[in-house]
């Protein structure tokens, strides 16, 4: 397996190399030089097979020759062992005629990023001690990548982690994640700004080549093809467990940086039965209007919500589904995404390359849902099935399809623990949602954080100092 960049600028690598770079050098994200499909007789399995065994079978498809089957067989295992809450680690439940909710959130953090997390840090512990190296891996989050990147990471011997949040801008329970690990080469930098220019300020970064090399920097935001190719496989065991005759299982997503809907249209390219699938996002719905538009903007800044890991207005994954979708060869799709996001940089916008609005539309709808509505979905969950939802689910249940409008099963995707927003589901639903028994210490955990500014150079700074005193 070879991994081009989207912007055709970088020559082609291998997945560790992919993973560890995270960003290409051009600017562009990794994406698969060819889509490798599912054997029919895994798809099969995958109905009734433990969780990482599927999970082993689609991590070999990507890696190619880096992961033999045994190594990517013993790497999931411990990935998804006995840090789930749940045997079934990403559990489905019936919740209404032909209507399941796919539970993301039984992980150490409570968040469906767990799943693609406690990967990447396997992935990471093995390249890193073959090649004896280490990474410094930075973080930009809006609420839950972070804690999970914390989790997997917090054990590891040759990373040290830097995750930048926004100020204000995540749950209390989301921060305590992030910066209560208590290990000494993890550190939670506080940001003033939204996720956008902590984002920006990764993406600097990067673009830093004197400084990435000096500092060995990876990135482990969904940008990282890693994270793509883990989130795929709950869509591959969702959709084999409830397809009948290879129909198509709709999905419904909570969308922020389009990395979790972007895993099911991967998980559809490489042959699992994943039919529609919905984007719902909330008040910062830039995807929408690009949807329904045909051009991509940026806001010029995101809207605070209730569903705050969402409040994200330039949806990083966007780029590897306009260079998937942009009609003609591999050369043409990555000239085509070269030209938008030189567009995008310049001016904030682009117009989709032709052909690709029509492309999305045959696979993609897209809602967006303001607060009230969220808060609305989240009484209805509760009141029609004793769902409490998390209010990043709340939307997704809110965008919806309306029943009767789809054959075949339809699944919303419930992306963390309700116990993560305990101050809205007080105030919608009147019910304190408890922590998990694994994390009833959460608040005990003494905190330690650094504010900075959302500035590169004043991160870079802080990085140096931090490994200087390693």
């Amino acid at each position: 397996m070879h991994y081009v960049s989207t912007r055709g600028g970088a020559a082609p690598v291998s997945f560790l190399d992919a993973v560890l770079a995270g960003l290409a050098p051009d600017g562009g994200l990794y994406v698969p030089q060819d889509w490798p499909q599912l054997d029919p007789a895994t798809l099969a399995a995958a109905a009734t097979a433990p969780y990482a065994q599927t999970a082993a079978v689609v991590l070999s498809l990507f890696a190619g020759a880096d992961l033999d089957d045994a190594t990517c067989q013993a790497l999931c295992a411990r990935a998804y062992g006995s840090q789930w809450a749940s045997p079934a680690v990403t559990p489905l439940r019936q919740v209404g005629p032909g209507l399941w909710i796919l539970e993301l959130f039984h992980g150490p953090s409570l968040a469906f990023k767990d799943v693609a997390m406690q990967l990447i840090g396997q992935l990471y512990d093995h390249a890193l001690t073959a090649r004896d190296a280490r990474l410094t891996v930075v973080c930009a989050t809006s609420g839950d990548t972070g804690g999970a990147a914390v989790e997997a990471l917090r054990h590891s011997t040759r990373t040290d982690l830097f995750v930048i949040l926004p100020d204000g801008r995540v749950s209390e329970v989301q921060r305590r994640f992030m910066t209560g690990s208590g290990a000494p080469h993890v550190r939670a930098l506080v940001a003033d700004g939204d996720f956008d220019a902590a984002q920006a300020v990764v993406k600097d970064l990067f673009a830093d080549r004197d400084f990435s090399a000096e500092v060995a920097l990876s990135p482990v935001n969904s940008i990282n093809i890693s994270r793509i190719v883990a989130q795929a496989v709950y869509y591959v065991v969702a959709s084999a467990c409830l397809s009948r005759g290879g129909e198509p299982v709709h999905f419904t997503v909570p969308s922020g940086n389009f990395g979790d809907a972007l895993a099911g249209f991967v998980a559809r390219r490489i042959g699992a039965p994943v039919g529609r699938i919905t984007i719902a996002t909330n008040a910062n719905d830039g995807l929408v209007k690009a949807l329904d538009t045909g051009r991509y903007v940026r806001t010029a800044a995101s809207q605070a919500t209730i569903s705050p890991a969402m409040d994200i207005t330039v949806a990083s994954n966007f780029e590897r589904l306009v260079h998937a979708l942009t009609p003609g060869t591999l050369q043409q799709r990555s000239d085509a995404t070269r030209t938008a996001y030189a567009s995008f940089a310049q001016s904030g916008a682009f117009d989709l390359p032709a052909g690709m609005q029509e492309a999305m539309a045959a696979l993609f709808t897209a809602r967006g849902i303001d607060d009230a509505t969220t808060r609305a979905a989240m009484r209805d969950a509760h009141a029609s099935t004793g769902e409490i939802l998390c209010p990043h689910t709340a939307v997704a249940w809110a965008a919806r399809p309306a029943a009767g409008t789809q054959a075949g099963h339809q699944v919303i995707l419930a992306t963390a623990h309700p116990a993560k927003f305990p101050q809205t589901v007080r105030e919608t639903l009147g019910i304190d949602p408890p922590l998990p028994a694994h994390c009833a210490d959460l608040f005990d955990r003494p905190e330690a954080f650094t504010r900075l500014p959302a500035d590169a150079a004043a991160v870079k700074t802080a990085i140096r100092a931090a490994l200087e005193g390693r």
